[in-house]
């Protein structure tokens, strides 16, 4: 179907990947006040509780934390610990005030043993104080688009009332964290060894995720957390097949049989279908757009047997020059969409792109231009 199009198909291409299709309700609760489970890579929600409910977070505050250093580029810089950082309450590495260690050591530390004062420390090193580190914390969950969340330190201690998240933003933000190869590597890691300064023998660290190390064979990574106001919260991310998911619990005295119900009950009734494929728009049959429009990328979606018979797909393009104008014409860009519905109900919109030049040269280049609008779009 072909029609005009009207108004910035860009604004409306960003604004159609914020509203990823809801699920069907799941047939179990869980027991957390608030949970999300997310499909990583389109971010559909599949299954959520009170997701967008403001509430405290305890240590899974730690991942923006570990994203922030890891992004800063000073993992092989040395950190001088500070005695402000040595003394700060809770869970500890035990580091002392004055010596040196790996900010690279420190984040492992963060997010395996999850080191109240290894956050301080790298707050106060990547940030150049407590207060710059947590603008740094506030500007990235802007970026993203946590929208529900302020930070207030770099731990999840309970010293600030400013500081709360959500199921969902916390989805988000490991979604973005996920991403980073480093990070991905931290968060997935069941020992890390770290030497001592002044010491004959290294620092060993076991991840605290059980999830991870014991309970659930498909896991890849997260971070837990816990105080008295917030109960216990868990981030856990799981692979299976060809796909990844994200859960989120906030609250939840059952947190690992929650993620466990979760990820069961999505891998057992969703498959990653493919919806579009990069490359040449094949079911165009108009003469003038015939084998000249392009896909810029392959997307794939989580789908039940049920909803792949009701997904349907919908081409939109620009009027096409009548016959005298056809040699003269040159299409914007882009020229038209691929919208995908879900029973009525739009969920994706791919922008199609006129192929001007068939020159393999020329061709290469506008296929880098298109995955890097791509990119800069879904980042």
């Amino acid at each position: 179907m072909k029609r005009k199009l009207y108004g910035s198909l860009l604004v409306f291409f960003i604004l159609f990947q914020l509203f990823p299709s809801a699920a069907e309700a799941a047939p179990f609760e869980v027991s957390g006040k608030g949970a999300v489970l997310i499909e990583a890579e389109s971010g559909r929600v599949l299954y959520e509780k009170n997701k967008d409910q403001q509430m405290r977070i305890a240590s899974i505050t730690k991942i923006m934390t570990a994203i922030i250093a890891i992004e800063s580029g000073k993992l092989d810089e040395t950190v001088k610990v500070s005695g402000n950082a040595a003394y700060t309450e809770g869970s500890s590495l035990y580091l002392k005030p004055g010596e040196n260690i790996k900010l690279e050591d420190l984040v492992f530390g963060l997010m395996l043993r999850s080191g109240n004062d290894s956050a301080v420390a790298i707050a106060e090193h990547v940030g150049g104080s407590l207060d710059g580190f947590v603008f740094l914390m506030n500007e990235k969950a802007q970026e993203i688009g946590m929208t529900n969340t302020r930070f207030a330190n770099p731990h999840g201690l309970d010293d600030h009332e400013e500081h709360y998240s959500t199921a969902y933003d916390m989805a988000l933000l490991t979604k973005y964290a996920m991403k980073n190869e480093k990070y991905q590597e931290v968060a997935g890691t069941k020992t890390y060894r770290a030497s001592q300064e002044g010491e004959d023998w290294d620092r060993v660290w076991s991840n605290k995720n059980r999830l991870l190390t014991q309970l659930y064979e498909y896991c890849t990574g997260g971070k837990t957390g816990y105080t008295k106001r917030a109960g216990r919260t868990l981030v856990t991310t799981a692979e299976k097949d060809d796909m990844s998911l994200i859960a989120v619990t906030i609250n939840a005295p059952s947190d690992w049989n929650d993620h466990i119900k979760m990820y069961e009950w999505t891998f057992e009734n969703y498959d990653m279908e493919v919806l579009a494929k990069e490359g040449l728009l094949k079911e165009t049959d108009d003469p003038f757009y015939e084998k000249k429009v392009l896909i810029p990328y392959t997307y794939r979606y989580p789908l039940t047997e049920e909803e792949k018979r009701n997904v349907k797909q919908q081409i939109v393009l620009y009027e096409p020059p009548s016959e005298e104008r056809a040699d003269s014409y040159i299409p914007p860009q882009p020229v038209g969409k691929l919208e995908y519905s879900l029973n009525g109900e739009p969920f994706h919109a791919i922008a199609l792109y006129f192929k001007r030049d068939t020159s393999s040269d020329k061709e290469e280049g506008f296929w880098a231009k298109l995955r890097g609008l791509y990119r800069a779009l879904s980042e």
